[in-house]
């Protein structure tokens, strides 16, 4: 559904009405295309003391954009703040940022690098946990479209491990992601094969659940454009809508209710060459207060959004349907992070995914050699949220950093970046993409 608010603001006369009555002036975001597949303008790389990891540098001169020591108009800023230990050292912070934050591009990109806060050495750990609360309200500050993130680098390790997710934070393909802490592991998960940059999926094959249409259609165009061949599985009474997506995207349509008991061993069967990614996507709501919910609204849900993948997931493991250097992305939710009236099983499920890849991404790195990771999407605009009332529905728009609802696309770009076979050190992280939604943390 057209935003026509953020049309209005994009008018001169919008522009002077917004300002004069104090109302949010959102910039349009320039997500990617074959036309702009990066970010325009150079990227100014600053230190904050002395570095704490190797090869930033090697590192940033690989990401597409120039990359300068100084510069008036950078289109991205990346901070390394790996060395900061001390909360005197955060005065390093202030006196490298303050001066060019102002100069930053419109939808320009900061990223600061740290590491991770330290459980022997307090000093350390209150100046690293000091970034978070520095990046995300730097996000709300910096308008225009741009974004700001924290990347924690294990201490003593090699910037390498931050390459994909750089790539993926410096470039149009992560819009709607600001305000978030991404934590990388000291990879035991099996490294994909060397990737082709313009199709990092090639000769992998990624099942992508409740794939019929809204945010798991477009997850699954982006996975066939990264060069994965696709198997797309919603519910029989969607097969309609879910040939015609697959026969958009050259893919191969699967209905099947993720919650039939065979549902693994069907899933199995269709891929005997097993799986190079599986997105776990399909959901339902059954909203109702708790004092107004029958135990079957609550049981659906719960079946649906949280124990079918637990059971799925568990016997796609055991059984080496994924395969070594494998990928899962789970769809957790903002409602499962900050909860949400109405939705105490919706909410109570979308937890339970994050419960899951915390618990489970360790794990299944060092038994399987696969990663586990999640998206939490906030006001992603589908035709779910369009049937929402106005006001609720512009509330949900307006109630971020970005001023402004996302785009199903937004979120398929950040499970294509988990999916990737160079995303090893990417583990156990659930990511926002939500605009940095005021709601939760």
């Amino acid at each position: 559904m057209a935003d026509r608010y953020l049309h209005l603001t994009g008018t001169a006369p919008g522009r002077f009405l917004t300002r004069r009555l104090g109302l949010p002036q959102p910039a349009p975001l320039r997500r990617w295309t074959l036309e702009t597949p990066r970010l325009e303008g150079p990227l100014l790389h600053l230190t904050a003391g002395a570095s704490a990891v190797t090869g930033v540098a090697e590192v940033l001169s690989r990401s597409g954009l120039p990359v300068v020591g100084d510069t008036d108009r950078p289109a991205a800023i990346v901070l390394d703040a790996t060395g900061v230990t001390t909360a005197a050292g955060l005065g390093d912070v202030h006196a490298a940022l303050h001066p060019v934050v102002r100069s930053l591009a419109p939808g320009g990109r900061i990223v600061v690098l740290g590491t991770v806060p330290s459980p022997d050495d307090h000093h350390q750990a209150a100046a690293q946990q000091a970034l978070e609360g520095f990046v995300r309200s730097l996000g709300k500050e910096t308008g225009r479209g741009s974004t700001v993130q924290l990347v924690r680098i294990p201490v003593g390790g090699a910037a390498q491990a931050a390459e994909s997710t750089l790539r993926f934070l410096l470039s149009p393909r992560s819009a709607y992601v600001s305000g978030q802490v991404i934590e990388l592991t000291t990879a035991t998960a099996t490294p994909g094969p060397a990737a082709d940059p313009a199709a990092p999926l090639t000769g992998r094959t990624a099942l992508v659940t409740g794939a019929a249409r809204g945010i798991g259609a477009a997850v699954a165009s982006v996975l066939a454009r990264d060069g994965a061949r696709v198997i797309v599985l919603d519910v029989p009474g969607a097969r309609e809508e879910l040939e015609r997506t697959a026969d958009r995207l050259g893919a191969t349509a699967l209905p099947l209710d993720i919650t039939a008991p065979d549902a693994a061993d069907r899933i199995a069967a269709a891929v005997p060459d097993g799986l190079g990614v599986l997105v776990h996507n399909a959901g339902i709501t059954r909203d109702r207060r708790l004092a107004n919910m029958p135990a079957d609204r609550w049981a659906s849900v719960i079946e649906v959004n949280l124990d079918s993948v637990l059971r799925t997931t568990d016997e796609l493991l055991k059984a080496g349907v994924i395969a070594r250097g494998g990928r899962i992305v789970a769809t957790a939710s903002i409602a499962g992070i900050a909860g949400n009236t109405g939705q105490t099983n919706y909410a109570a499920s979308k937890a339970g995914i994050i419960g899951l890849v915390r618990s489970l991404g360790p794990r299944a790195a060092a038994d399987h050699g696969v990663t586990v990771n999640a998206v939490a999407p906030g006001f992603i605009e589908t035709k779910m949220t369009a049937a929402v009332p106005l006001f609720i529905r512009e509330a949900g728009r307006r109630m971020n950093s970005l001023s402004q609802g996302g785009l199903p696309v937004d979120v398929a770009e950040a499970v294509a970046w988990f999916a990737q076979p160079d995303s090893t050190a990417v583990n156990g992280q659930v990511l926002r993409v939500c605009g940095q939604s005021l709601l939760g943390a």
